[in-house]
């Protein structure tokens, strides 16, 4: 697969919500050698890479974010053990026993976030997990607090999980922070298929901030990019293995995109999913439904934002998201990437008109 190696890439960065550098800098390195996009970076970090060729014409936006989730150092304590306060949302059974990197202004620290061993646990111990993120703390073999500060610790650290990509059997790969580095990837993707075409429409590649601690880079590039219609792109939750229901969870891994019709924070413009949904049916690709009761995600900005701009989720099934190891298929990215790049040469002022009314 072409795109494997960005994939790899963009899973093993480091790059927590507020600490995206390194992602901005592989994306930008990524967009150097095509031809037709303008950079532009907000106050946030959020890199947006535009071809507007004419300002009468409409503007589409593909939406991706940059972050994942993680930690920030609160505090060292007199043992030289690492308190932390979370960005985003970590479940307390998927934070304990796993490693950490620490990146202070030098280099960066491998952690480990303790665990009581069985030997010493009562039996109702062993049951239970962390209650609150409070309880973890993270050890990086200090002997005392002043050992910490002089390998470079300090508060305001940022911590993401140290995790490496593996390919599994029937085009899996288990990684991190495919949420929503697989979404960021499918836009590189993109680009490079539509640099040498002049579309009828403006467009801009948004790659946000802060997703998942508020949608904050949403909030800035929906105001930058005046855009008439977002898809954003996103991971999907795989419902697929033992202990989850279809009530929770509908996508599969294996049976392509899937559009989002209910999360907490948007409903998808009806136009928008039927056009996406004829585009699908036209070129053969499958698509999934998902309604969720949580989740949140860029394109709810945007929709929000201005008079309100048409804005729909499209999703990649992942299995075991917010933590160190989440498994995607290749074939559901594949068909990703080809719906929006079907979506892309279909598109014109008529149409993008036709959705907005």
């Amino acid at each position: 697969m072409n795109n494997l190696n960005i994939l790899k890439q963009l899973s093993e960065a480091f790059g927590p919500s507020g600490f995206e550098e390194e992602i901005n800098a592989i994306i930008s390195n990524e967009f150097k050698s095509l031809k037709s996009f303008t950079r532009t970076e907000d106050g946030l970090g959020s890199v947006i890479f535009s071809n507007n060729t004419k300002s009468s014409l409409p503007v589409i936006s593909f939406v991706a974010h940059m972050d994942e989730i993680g930690y920030i150092v609160k505090y060292i304590d007199d043992r030289g053990f690492i308190k932390v306060q979370n960005l985003g949302g970590w479940l307390s059974q998927a934070m304990i026993n796993q490693r950490w990197i620490i990146r202070t202004e030098n280099n960066d620290i491998i952690g480990i976030s303790g665990i009581k061993t069985i030997h010493v646990m009562t039996p109702e111990d062993r049951k239970s997990f962390h209650k609150t993120n409070n309880e973890l703390f993270i050890d990086v073999g200090a002997t005392n607090k002043s050992d910490a500060i002089k390998i470079g610790i300090k508060p305001g650290n940022p911590i993401a999980p140290y995790s490496k990509v593996i390919e599994l059997n029937n085009d899996r790969l288990l990684g991190k922070a495919w949420d929503d580095r697989i979404g960021c990837a499918m836009l590189i993707d993109l680009a490079k298929r539509v640099d040498d075409i002049t579309l009828p429409y403006n467009i801009n590649f948004v790659f946000t901030t802060q997703e998942e601690i508020g949608l904050r880079g949403a909030m800035t590039t929906a105001y930058i990019t005046n855009s008439d219609i977002c898809i954003n792109l996103e991971v999907g939750v795989a419902g697929d293995f033992p202990y989850m229901t279809k009530d929770e969870a509908q996508e599969e891994l294996g049976l392509g995109p899937s559009i989002f019709l209910h999360d907490s924070s948007m409903l998808p413009d009806k136009n928008l999913q039927n056009y996406i949904e004829r585009i699908a049916s036209d070129n053969g690709i499958n698509l999934q439904y998902e309604v969720l009761a949580g989740y949140g995600e860029d394109g709810a900005m945007y929709q929000k934002s201005r008079k309100g701009i048409p804005a729909i989720n499209l999703g990649i099934p992942t299995r075991y998201l917010h933590c160190h190891n989440s498994v995607i298929d290749l074939n559901d990215y594949s068909n990703g990437v080809n719906l929006v790049d079907h979506i892309l040469n279909d598109l014109n002022p008529d149409k993008i008109n036709s959705i907005i009314n």
